[in-house]
């Protein structure tokens, strides 16, 4: 009996059923044949900073540690026996040269003074008399009244006497001397230090401590040491002219002074294969003093315009220096390069870039050749390097990548 229902066994459910399959894995294998040929997304652009090469005076340097030493120092002593009366500075005080420092007792040395033109006078008297009796003798020796050997003895004693007043004199401006030396005076321009005695100490010439020490430090001078591979460049630069010295704080960061090489010391060490180099400067400011350790860096001479990009825009790689250079279409290109050392934060290019070339200065770690970049704004490459009168950082490093 037919009850209107469809049996599950029948064959036309069964083409059906086949039917609706052979859609659903036609449908499933179009979609993943689609999806196994897309197109890769493009990775993203990877964010950098770039410098462009420019043009820059750039100076050549020698870089020395250098010791900072008074232009002219005194110690200065008694050079008589006596008791101090007076101490007329202050430690630490500026002296002129002339100025006084110490005051000696100088009543015994005023008395030997005395004595000695004392002396001189009594002499000069006996001088002028002995002249007025051998004009008497003189005026007899024709009528034979005063003998011949009377006439000689009386040239004798007055040889005699002219000798003895000078002796007198040399006594006199002795102890004219011996009296000047009990006020002690600067013997130069410059700043007292400790005070080594006190009023109503004795002192005497042969004391080798002194009393003070006297130090000369406007203008001062500044030793250093540089290898003797540098001897022929700074020579050729003392032949030209005038060669600045710039004295810089142990970081670089501060310029403490600047002056002028005074000269090459004239023979190298052997033991350390370094030469002396003596420099001047003004010091107005006193900002250098004597034992300082100071950084001194001395200008052969300047390069013009040559070619500079950022020291952080180079690495170094199995074949030598290289950079990543920027193409047109924002793609990188890894440039090698010959470079100069590092002036600052410049370098300069002698060969591999030209200039308006742009360069990656961070992110270095993230790139290839062909990386896709986005370029940050703009760093100038193109700043003058650090003038002989201005402060520097340390300089020839690769910058840290930036985060």
């Amino acid at each position: 009996m037919n009850s209107g229902r469809i049996s599950l066994d029948s064959p036309r459910h069964k083409a059906a059923a086949g039917a609706i399959a052979v859609c659903v894995v036609a449908s499933l294998w179009y979609w993943l044949a689609h999806r196994s040929g897309a197109a890769p997304k493009t990775p993203p652009a990877i964010a950098v900073d770039v410098a462009t090469a420019t043009r820059a005076d750039v100076p050549d340097n020698l870089e020395g540690l250098g010791t900072v030493q008074a232009f002219y120092t005194v110690t200065v002593t008694a050079r008589v026996d006596g008791q101090i009366e007076k101490v007329a500075f202050k430690e630490g005080q500026r002296v002129k040269k002339g100025d006084l420092l110490v005051q000696i007792d100088p009543r015994p040395y005023q008395a030997a003074l005395g004595i000695a033109i004392a002396t001189r006078d009594k002499d000069r008297a006996q001088l002028e008399n002995a002249r007025r009796d051998m004009e008497r003798y003189e005026l007899l020796a024709p009528e034979d009244l005063a003998s011949k050997q009377t006439v000689d003895t009386q040239k004798a004693l007055i040889a005699q006497l002219i000798a003895q007043v000078k002796g007198d004199e040399a006594s006199i401006d002795n102890a004219r001397t011996q009296l000047a030396y009990t006020t002690i005076v600067s013997p130069i321009d410059g700043r007292t230090g400790i005070r080594l005695v006190d009023p109503g100490n004795i002192v005497h010439a042969a004391d080798t401590t002194g009393m003070v020490v006297v130090t000369q430090l406007n203008p001062i001078a500044v030793m250093l040491s540089l290898p003797e591979e540098d001897f022929e460049a700074l020579s050729t630069a003392l032949a030209r002219g005038a060669v600045s010295a710039t004295a810089l704080s142990r970081d670089d960061q501060n310029v403490l002074d600047t002056g002028n090489v005074e000269l090459i010391d004239n023979q190298i060490d052997q033991s350390t294969g370094t030469i002396k180099v003596k420099a001047i400067m003004p010091n107005r400011d006193d900002r250098l003093w004597p034992g300082q350790f100071v950084n001194v860096r001395v200008l052969t001479q300047m390069r013009r315009q040559v070619l500079t990009v950022p020291s952080s825009a180079l690495e170094r790689g199995p074949d030598g220096l290289f950079t990543y250079l920027v193409k047109p279409d924002s793609t990188l290109a890894m440039t090698p390069v010959t470079a100069s050392e590092p002036v600052g934060n410049l370098v300069v290019i002698d060969k591999g870039l030209k200039e308006g070339d742009q360069v990656v200065t961070s992110n270095h770690y993230r790139l290839q050749p062909g990386a896709h970049i986005r370029a940050n704004p703009a760093v100038n490459a193109g700043m003058p390097a650090h003038a002989p009168g201005e402060a520097r950082s340390t300089g020839g490093e690769t910058a840290e990548p930036a985060s």
